[in-house]
């Protein structure tokens, strides 16, 4: 590995773990440079152009990392959950893959709730062409449900699983214990599909929730 891509990869690493323990609003740029052992304290913005830049390459790392184990799943997808496996299992395997402890889940699990963050995950949409695919699928195995449900549904499958992630991850670090991986990407699998084809309950909205009087 050069040595630019070596610093690239060291400053990728520190900004994760110091993103997902104190908060993406908390780190400085300085404070990432000097966990990841440079002393530049402008590194950031060398290598990166600054904070955008350094969580557009932080959400680039992990979309790229998911894109190709998604892409071969789905093309063996024939069931609904199939598809459900083929967006959840990349992301529990490559948490296994990492060295441990990771902070992947928890770094994305922040950035699902910071403006810029998300501004970007909608912009990289390109990054991720499977996982926009899965979701088109899923919503074509739904369609005897209404479509709103269908879109609420879908948009909760992510942040049910990079919560469950998150915890987790932050629960091996703190015990010592290695997370097993392998079993929460089936439980939630078969919690999430479960969820998708639950039936619908709607009561009747009141003057006071906007309904009609």
């Amino acid at each position: 590995m050069a040595k630019s891509e070596a610093t690239r990869t060291a400053l990728l690493d520190a900004a994760e773990r110091l993103f997902a323990e104190s908060g993406i609003y908390y780190v400085s740029d300085r404070k990432v440079a000097e966990a990841a052992g440079n002393t530049n304290h402008s590194a950031v913005g060398y290598y990166f152009g600054g904070r955008e830049g350094l969580l557009r390459a932080l959400i680039t790392r992990h979309l790229r990392a998911l894109e190709e184990p998604r892409r071969a799943m789905f093309e063996r997808s024939d069931s609904l959950l199939d598809d459900v496996r083929s967006l959840v299992v990349p992301m529990t395997d490559t948490l296994a893959g990492l060295p441990q402890p990771t902070w992947r889940a928890r770094f994305i699990s922040q950035a699902m709730h910071h403006p810029l963050a998300t501004k970007l995950f909608h912009d990289m949409a390109a990054e991720a062409p499977t996982a926009t695919l899965i979701v088109r699928s899923v919503g074509s195995r739904l369609d005897h449900l209404p479509r709103d449900i269908v879109r609420g549904r879908a948009a909760l499958m992510s942040h049910i699983v990079m919560s469950a992630c998150a915890e987790m991850e932050e629960r091996a670090e703190r015990d010592g214990k290695p997370p097993h991986w392998r079993a929460a990407g089936d439980f939630l699998c078969d919690s999430l599909t479960g969820m998708l084809t639950a039936p619908v309950s709607r009561r009747p909205e009141t003057p006071e929730e906007g309904g009609d009087s």
